[in-house]
């Protein structure tokens, strides 16, 4: 009887299937691995949290009541009063165009609505399945994991090496990578590229670019598979390779493919047309939104506003130049069209995307004129502080510096960022210096030169700023500010004498009466037709001239409005009635005060005249010290013959006003003499009031203003001893020879580091001094002259180096302040919560708009694309 046959496995047998189902699935396990590579879920480029899969979470709601409540506008926060992230759960998202991932298109309730601002959980949802795009593609440890597209980008632009590289980890043989691989010597001697040979700094591995692409890994050769490291038989593996059949398929198909992208005919050829006509669409689309960011940069105006919605009110200056944009221009009224008939989910009109074009332009804006500093090599540090209006100590960094390779050569101060300070001692301003040129790539022993203002923080011989630079780089000539001290010089005038300060009271007495009131505004410009009165400046004197000059020249005007005020006060304001009148019958008809105003305002123009002067860019160090002569060679003259001048002066004003033309004379008081008392011993017949008033106030503060001069400006005198030879030709070729020779030696010492190095040989610079002045034009030449000399004749490497060093030397901090200008428009009270980032971004482009202009967008578009790889597929 045959065998009964079983028709179910007994339980044994389910047991031992299904034992060896597990092991061969634990066995199979992770081999996808070899061609996807798994990321984990990135966090959205807006840095606000979306859901990620198909299980949606709830995400919180911005809130951005407090925001608006303080004022806002947008530019730091996101405001919006009914916004809150994310969309309709249900509502799926559209893959037709694969945009990267920085905001989306809300599609609220499904009602086709045009948000900017609202749609990051479909942004999150439509790319969860695309995160393996964030992999580097150039890398050769992602290569097994490529998709077609990004095999066709590879081909295309191939492998990207280090041909500088020679410095890789040594094995245990002390055997490293090189270079050197990178070519084939034949036979001949001649050199042959090896395109296709690539290395993995991370892996200190060598690749077969085009094995390794297209066998997906499977090979025999380890250039195909993990990679070779044997760096003492690489040559021979090399060598192998090279000549293999496997490597010679493998690169045909690496020509083929990318001859036939090249030129466009692969298979899926319409695609590829399609695909192109995209990718210029949104090249087109990106090229406008730099421009727009460009031109609110460049005007110092604010992006956003309380929402980032299309067509809606109050959605800020950059949707609406995309708005009005999209009246005339097809490209962006195409980009509009997808955007209101949710056809894109990704569109380049966030805030995130503004902040990292704002990034970008920056840099590129640095990165120049780091260029430039690195080529000049020798620099001058410009540093000046401010707090701006959250409060927060900002530092200005400007850098001084020749620009050799430009036509003409020019000096160049160029801002480099505002730097937070939370130490404003010494110690810590300098550190935050340091630390600035070191992330900048300046060595700190190129500095030439130091300038910063008055304040003892800075200016200080034992503490300052610029005491602990000169520890480190005794060369780093420092120079005090001109212009501030040309202010407190002024300063130094009107405090050592008490009828001064009473002279500007009444200049400020003047302004308040009328500024106080509209009425009495008005009162004003209907008697005075020309200059009107200005506030005095507590810090910049030097501006009081303005003040001055409006009452100077209209003396009768100022008196007719001042009377009129009085005669039209009401009789609640008796307090303004008694000022006016008195103001025009007493203040303004005094002889002493109409003197004073015409002695004020010839100082005062005088100084304020030097000081423009001295706040140009360009300024040079010998233009500097001839001012300040000048101006010394004033007070001086002024100071024999002004008084006079000025009484004359003085009198014709009065006898226009009908005033008395003579100083009020004090009551003498008599003292009783004792009977014991010497008649010798009588007091001295009292002076005159004139007398009096030429003594104790004009020659007074004269004589203030010279010596302040001096003693402000000793370190300029300093500069002349050590750098005057240099100055002009005519002074180099008065120099005999001894002379010529002890300059240069001294001048070689003032630049001898820590060590005892110098910057030039004395020697030389002597031999190269004495055949200048036979080559030099029969003409007087400044320094910049000279060394546009210079540049045409190489045979002076010393002298070269001499006058670039001289022109480096600051004079003033002019470029700090003016920084600061751009600081308070930028950083306004509506935009308070700026982040430093895009304040130095916004800065940069604001004040260095001439180097913005010549940024080339494609540059811009290239950084922009290389941050992800998916940009990379729609701008490469």
């Amino acid at each position: 009887m045959p065998p009964k046959i079983r028709k179910h496995k007994s339980g044994s047998e389910k047991r031992k299937w299904k034992k060896r189902m597990e092991e061969l699935d634990l066995s199979l396990r992770g081999s996808l691995d070899k061609f996807v590579v798994r990321e984990p879920p990135v966090e959205n480029e807006n840095n606000i949290g979306g859901p990620s899969g198909i299980e949606q979470q709830n995400v919180e709601t911005l809130n951005e009541n407090d925001n608006c409540a303080n004022g806002n506008d947008g530019d730091d926060v996101l405001l919006n009063e009914n916004h809150s992230v994310g969309g309709d759960e249900n509502n799926e998202s559209d893959h037709n165009h694969p945009i990267d991932n920085e905001m989306d298109l809300e599609n609220e309730n499904n009602d086709g609505g045009n948000n900017v601002d609202d749609n990051v959980r479909q942004e999150n949802n439509a790319n969860q399945s695309e995160f393996f795009y964030t992999v580097d593609i150039f890398d050769p440890r992602n290569w097994d994991g490529l998709d077609s597209k990004m095999i066709d980008i590879l081909a295309v632009k191939g492998p990207k090496r280090d041909l500088s590289f020679d410095k890789g980890p040594k094995d245990r043989l002390s055997k490293r990578f090189s270079a050197t691989l990178y070519y084939r010597v034949l036979s001949n001697g001649e050199k042959c590229d090896r395109e296709w040979l690539v290395y993995s700094k991370e892996l200190d591995k060598c690749f077969c670019f085009c094995c390794k692409l297209f066998k997906k890994g499977y090979g025999r050769s380890q250039l195909t598979n993990e990679g070779f490291g044997d760096w003492t038989h690489v040559s021979i593996r090399l060598k192998e390779h090279e000549t293999s059949p496997e490597h010679f398929k493998n690169m045909g198909i690496w020509y083929d493919l990318r001859l036939r992208l090249q030129k466009n005919e692969t298979i899926d050829k319409v695609a590829q047309k399609q695909l192109n006509k995209e990718k210029e669409h949104w090249k087109k689309v990106i090229q406008r939104i730099i421009a727009i960011t460009k031109f609110l940069a460049k005007y110092n105006l604010a992006f956003r506003g309380t929402n980032e919605r299309l067509y809606q009110s109050n959605n800020g200056i950059f949707l609406g130049f995309v708005e009005t944009l999209a009246e005339f221009d097809p490209v962006i009224q195409e980009h509009v069209r997808r955007i209101t008939n949710d056809e894109i989910h990704v569109h380049y009109l966030g805030h995130n995307i503004q902040n990292e074009l704002i990034r970008l332009l920056g840099s590129a804006i640095k990165s120049e004129i780091i260029k430039k500093v690195k080529q000049a090599k020798y620099f001058s540090v410009i540093l000046d502080c401010t707090p701006d209006i959250s409060h927060q100590e900002q530092m200005s960094l400007i850098i001084r510096y020749v620009d050799v390779f430009s036509k003409p050569m020019i000096i160049e101060e160029s801002f480099l960022g505002f730097l937070i300070v939370n130490d404003t001692s010494g110690q810590g301003l300098f550190d935050v210096l340091q630390k600035e040129l070191k992330d900048l790539g300046l060595d700190i022993d190129n500095v030439r030169g130091q300038g910063y203002d008055n304040g003892a923080n800075m200016k200080g011989k034992h503490q300052g700023v610029q005491k602990r630079l000169l520890d480190i780089n005794p060369r780093a000539f420092y120079t005090p500010c001109g212009c501030h001290s040309l202010n407190l010089l002024l300063c130094d005038m009107a405090n050592t004498c008490g009828k001064a300060r009473d002279f500007f009271g009444i200049i400020q007495r003047i302004y308040t009466i009328f500024a106080n009131s509209t009425k009495r505004w008005k009162i004003l410009k209907d008697n005075v037709k020309g200059l009107t009165p200005k506030s005095l400046s507590s810090t910049r004197w030097e501006s009081r001239v303005d003040s001055v000059k409006a009452i100077r020249f209209q003396m009768i005007d100022i008196r007719e409005a001042l009377l009129q005020v009085a005669e039209e006060t009401t009789d609640y304001d008796n307090k303004g009635l008694s000022e006016a009148k008195s103001l025009a019958e007493n203040e303004l008809c005094d002889f002493e005060f109409l003197v004073a105003i015409v002695i004020w305002y010839e100082i005062l123009y005088a100084v304020n005249l030097v000081s423009k002067n001295l706040q140009s860019d360009d300024m040079l160090l010998d233009v500097a010290i001839e001012k300040i002569k000048g101006l010394a060679s004033f007070f001086e003259k002024y100071r024999e013959t002004g008084f006079n001048d000025a009484l004359n002066t003085a009198k014709e004003i009065a006898l226009e006003m009908n005033v008395d033309p003579v100083f009020p004379q004090k009551r003498e008081i008599r003292r009783k003499r004792f009977f014991d008392e010497n008649p010798d011993d009588a007091p001295s017949v009292s002076q005159s009031a004139e007398e009096s008033f030429r003594v104790n106030y004009f020659l007074f503060i004269i004589d203030q203003a010279i010596v302040s001069l001096k003693r402000r400006f000793e370190q300029f005198q300093e500069y002349e001893n050590l750098f005057g030879f240099l100055f002009t030709s005519y002074k180099l070729q008065s120099l005999d020879d001894e002379s010529l020779k002890s300059c240069c030696a001294n001048f070689v010492i003032a630049l001898e580091d820590n060590s005892g190095q110098s910057d030039i040989n004395g020697d030389e610079l002597y031999v190269e001094l004495r055949l200048l002045r036979e080559f030099l034009p029969r003409q007087n030449m400044g320094p910049l002259d000279i060394l546009m000399f210079l540049k045409g004749h190489d045979f002076f490497p010393n002298t070269f180096v001499a006058y670039r060093i001289l022109l480096t030397v600051p004079v003033t901090v002019a470029s700090a302040e003016r920084s600061f200008s751009k600081l308070k428009l930028l950083k306004s009270y509506m935009r308070s919560t700026m982040t430093q980032e895009r304040l130095n971004g916004l800065a940069m482009m604001a004040i260095e708009n001439d180097i913005l202009e010549t940024i080339d967008y494609e540059d811009i578009i290239d950084d922009f694309a290389s941050k992800n790889v998916r940009r990379m597929c729609l701008f490469k």
